[in-house]
């Protein structure tokens, strides 16, 4: 058992960590699970992780913290952002912060241990010609602006130079995790 690899699950949804949990640790990992912030530094304090899992948005807060911190105190750990909603933005900061890899949800345990295993980049990745649509432009400026702003809604939407009202109603249409 000591010498199963261990996994730090960070997620508030109580639910999708148990079950995200029961999963990787059928697989042969020990794992122990924070809702946050604060938690992962109490964790932090008595174990050193190899692999992390970190959902971006923590409630109102900012998973890229716990990549953060988890990446500054054992830049070795594995770490998997997951969101709701990827955005290039969130991606590269949560590379540049330490994070292996960045998974859109629904992701589940094989997609996960897939992510760990691939943290080596691909060169031959082949580009797409695709034009970016204004939707999908304005969806990443609102994205980034929120990502700034530590998720705070009022001050993206001053930011932005919208209502506050009206940010609300774009972020209700897709919902950012």
């Amino acid at each position: 058992m000591a010498d199963d690899p261990l996994l730090v699950i960070v997620e508030d949804d109580q639910a999708f960590s148990r079950t995200l949990a029961r999963s990787f640790e059928r697989r042969g990992y020990r794992v122990e699970v924070a809702a946050g912030h604060p938690e992962l530094l109490e964790l932090l304090a008595t174990v050193t992780p190899d692999y992390a899992v970190v959902d971006l948005k923590l409630g109102g807060a900012s998973g890229l913290t716990c990549v953060q911190a988890l990446h500054a105190h054992d830049p070795a750990t594995l770490i998997v952002v997951l969101t709701g909603f990827a955005s290039i933005a969130t991606a590269v900061e949560a590379i540049k912060l330490g994070a292996s890899q960045y998974l859109a949800k629904p992701s589940n345990t094989d997609d996960i241990e897939a992510a760990f295993g691939h943290v080596v980049g691909n060169a031959d990745v082949p580009l797409s010609a695709r034009a970016t649509s204004m939707k999908t432009l304005e969806w990443e400026r609102i994205h980034s602006m929120l990502a700034e702003t530590d998720f705070n809604i009022s001050e993206t939407a001053r930011r932005l130079g919208m209502h506050r009202r009206t940010l609300a109603r774009k972020l209700e249409k897709r919902q950012v995790s």
